[in-house]
């Protein structure tokens, strides 16, 4: 990784790629964006992207692709089957993990709904060391059950921890006492917890969780969509792998697992996504689910353009100055936060930086949905698009009741290779502002709850006037300024 050190002292990180490619922003008037937030039910979401300044929803399906990936969309193989497409991408994927068999599907979820498909059963449970939204959804709705067991510092807002995305391995061993083996479908462990803060796994950890569940005959599942961020993590905070490659570290979290599987809109900077596996009879108990839900075996529901870009993206993810980028950038954007007091998760993990919205926003309850009403006060006064990850983001249990997330985030994305440090300092500043002010931001209630996934499509509208008070204050503050 490139070693760039400022004389004056300062730290700030260096965009290691040229930008040759723009695309214009447009930075609404506030009285425009208090408009749009509301079409939107104050859901993020809902937001129409001509509305937003700074995209900071996601990092999924919006990196920016290099020149290379660019290129080998044009020799794209548009054969419904057999294509050569696939076989790059094949080559590429079974280069990084060294596992044999490859099955494509369009994105992520496919994957998740595939393998909950092929794998759980009513009643059985599955272990992880955190849920992705997507990853519970598919398990409950077919009558299994996950069971968290994270280590007892992945809900530390405020920790030196390196690796809060570590599994509880006395849990394990207690889960699998108690369950047996056929009460389990699999064991999950996901790369770069996104829920809790794009916190990472150790090398260490997954390989006794390896141990655990190889001797117990359970299969262990990697979700390596943000695989980049965790290789990153384990290369500078793990000892024992400073003197690894990106590729040898890659390898053996791949030979750890028995299926991985990620979705391309993160991992690759492409779209699309895959399973991986080198246990022949898993690949031949997944392989119908393909052709019946996703697309024929060669291609999974995926562009080949967008194949060719992934297989391109595979190589670059074995770059540590590429891998390096998004890291570097939030925990600058995180340590920036921290000088101005305002309540984030630490350390800076992945995929974004995490504003903690329950120390945010301390005068409101949970149950208003703090997290969402901090990201719509946030595109308010700025036009910034943040993702809530909170109790919005779980979903009432079976009796009506609201169960109250373990962490009530703010996630603001940095996509790869996407934005300038102005763009970040430019974020900062009126969080900070926003900081300054939140006894103004009120809480949100619904007005459409959807029973599924509510937090993608649902809508909320703002107890009292707050959002007014807090626009007025903000012209207040900022005059005629945008």
């Amino acid at each position: 990784m490139a070693n760039i050190k400022f004389f004056s002292g300062k730290t700030t990180p260096i965009e290691m790629h040229r930008v040759r490619i723009i695309q214009k922003l447009n930075l609404l008037p506030i009285e425009e964006r208090q408009a749009a937030i509301k079409q939107a039910g104050n859901n993020t979401f809902l937001l129409k992207n001509a509305d937003v300044f700074l995209d900071m929803l996601t990092d999924s399906g919006v990196n920016a692709m290099s020149n290379d990936q660019l290129a080998a969309m044009s020799q794209a193989d548009d054969s419904y089957a057999g294509s050569a497409t696939f076989y790059r991408l094949e080559k590429a994927l079974q280069h990084v993990f060294e596992m044999e068999y490859f099955l494509p599907a369009h994105q992520g979820r496919a994957c998740e709904h595939v393998l909950s498909k092929t794998f759980v059963k009513k009643g059985q449970v599955v272990p992880m060391n955190y849920h992705f939204t997507t990853s519970k959804a598919h398990i409950t709705e077919l009558g299994g059950e996950i069971l968290e067991i994270p280590v007892k510092d992945a809900f530390e807002m405020t920790s030196t921890c390196p690796f809060k995305g570590n599994m509880d391995i006395d849990a394990l061993k207690k889960v699998i006492a108690e369950r047996g083996k056929e009460g389990i479908a699999y064991v999950r462990m996901e790369a770069g917890t996104n829920l809790i803060g794009g916190q990472p796994f150790s090398l260490e950890n997954l390989l006794a969780v390896s141990k655990i569940c190889r001797a117990s005959g359970i299969p262990l599942v990697q979700d390596v969509s943000l695989l980049s961020d965790n290789l990153h993590f384990i290369k500078q905070r793990e000892a024992s792998c400073k003197d690894k490659s990106i590729h040898e570290i890659a390898k053996a979290m791949a030979a750890a697992s028995d299926i991985i599987y990620f979705s391309g809109r993160k991992l690759g900077f492409a779209r699309g996504g895959g399973i991986c596996t080198g246990n022949k009879q898993y690949y031949l108990d997944i392989r119908g689910f393909i052709p019946l839900y996703e697309g024929f075996l060669t291609y999974g529901g995926m562009s080949v353009r967008e194949m060719e870009a992934l297989a391109v993206g595979m190589y670059e993810t074995l770059d540590e100055d590429v891998i390096s980028q998004g890291p570097q950038f939030i925990e600058f954007m995180t340590n920036e936060l921290i000088k101005h007091n305002v309540p984030v998760v630490t350390p800076p993990g992945g995929l974004g930086c995490h504003l903690n919205a329950r120390d945010f926003l301390p005068h409101l309850p949970q149950t208003q949905y703090t997290a969402g009403a901090l990201a719509s006060a946030l595109y308010i006064i700025s036009g910034v698009r943040g993702m809530e990850r909170g109790t919005m983001s779980e979903q009432r249990n079976e009796d009506g009741t609201e169960p109250l997330a373990h962490m009530e985030l703010v996630r603001l994305a940095l996509p790869r290779r996407v934005f300038t440090m102005s763009q970040i300092v430019y974020a900062v500043d009126r969080i900070n502002w926003l900081y300054q002010n939140r006894n103004l931001v009120g809480g949100l209630q619904w007005l459409d709850e959807p029973k599924i996934l509510r937090f993608f499509y649902g809508t909320l509208e703002p107890i009292g006037d707050w959002q007014q008070k807090l626009a007025a204050k903000f012209k207040k503050d900022f005059g005629d300024s945008l």
